[in-house]
């Protein structure tokens, strides 16, 4: 019979006690047509990398540990920096008081986790949203903290996504930063918690948002709807007062059926007498610094100092 036969998954990575227990014989497990991956893991010689599977195989060979940092936040599907987002290595956390990981190939730490920061998720043990979000303070920069924290707390579309609530909210992050007060990174959280805000539905709108609290620039209303009602046009951002609209329209909005209904919103926009202010890739791809001026202008033009403290640093 083939080895591959009586594998105990479906062509993916597996462990030797689920290989015990689906009745597979030891000596499949030495077999040629299977790889042995780490310590008590298995895969098919045919398997190609899969970040869930990978971690599924790893959290079940690692007693009382659990996924943390970068490939938690990637099997949570959160946007992660360049740098990081496509980043296949394996972190594994374990508590404090167990000895220390030892895996080729698996980048291991021993925390201290309070209850609630673990989950048991899909078949794996993971550090819940809010906990790798702090685990990451350790590695991002203020920044991109700031844009991760701001993806944790911002409040969904359920016509699109499927759920009413956010992920976290500030509170909770704030108190989850208290309750671990020797961590590494704990410094950047506080200072991440400051700058973050409820309404970026995105990390460019984080970071117009950033260079715009930099540029000492008034604090922008996010989310802004032009009518109180349901359907009404929004802006990503501006000044409510002063008619002031601002839209970032990422790659997305290249999408002619996107481009029509932004059309749309612009000119309803302007049709009330708003100064519509768009941004794109580009300004994104130069750190906003056009953006920044182009925004002091239209304040200008409204009579209105742009240069006053801003008051960016007193998050809620």
């Amino acid at each position: 019979m083939d080895a591959n036969d009586e594998l105990p998954s479906d062509s993916t990575p597996f462990t030797r006690d689920e290989a015990l227990a689906m009745g597979l014989p030891l000596g499949r497990l030495k077999g040629k047509r299977l790889k042995h991956v780490s310590r008590g893991i298995y895969r098919p010689p045919d398997w190609e990398f899969n970040l869930r599977e990978a971690a599924r195989a790893l959290s079940a060979a690692s007693p009382g540990g659990w996924i943390s940092h970068a490939t938690a936040a990637r099997i949570h599907g959160l946007v992660l920096p360049p740098w990081l987002s496509d980043s296949d290595e394996l972190h594994l956390s374990k508590p404090r008081e167990l000895p220390q990981l030892r895996r080729k190939g698996i980048t291991s730490h021993n925390v201290t986790a309070r209850p609630g920061e673990v989950e048991f998720d899909d078949g794996i043990w993971i550090s819940t949203r809010a906990r790798t979000w702090l685990d990451l303070a350790r590695v991002l920069p203020l920044r991109d903290l700031v844009c991760l924290g701001d993806q944790l707390i911002r409040m969904p579309r359920p016509e699109f996504e499927g759920r009413g609530d956010p992920f976290t909210t500030l509170k909770f992050l704030r108190s989850m930063v208290d309750s671990h007060k020797n961590l590494q990174g704990i410094v950047r959280a506080r200072e991440a918690l400051d700058l973050m805000r409820v309404g970026a539905d995105s990390p460019p709108e984080t970071l117009l948002r950033l260079a715009m609290a930099d540029a000492n620039l008034p604090e922008p209303e996010l989310q802004l709807k032009l009518r109180d009602s349901r359907n009404s046009p929004s802006a990503d951002a501006g000044y409510r007062t002063l008619r002031i609209a601002l839209q970032y329209d990422g790659a997305h909005h290249l999408n002619e059926i996107q481009r029509l209904k932004d059309h749309h919103r612009d000119k309803a926009f302007m049709a009330a007498g708003w100064t519509v202010l768009k941004f794109t890739d580009r300004d994104l791809n130069e750190g906003f610094q056009d953006a920044v001026r182009r925004i002091k202008g239209a304040l200008r033009q409204a009579h209105v100092d742009p240069t006053v403290e801003s008051g960016f640093a007193s998050g809620s």
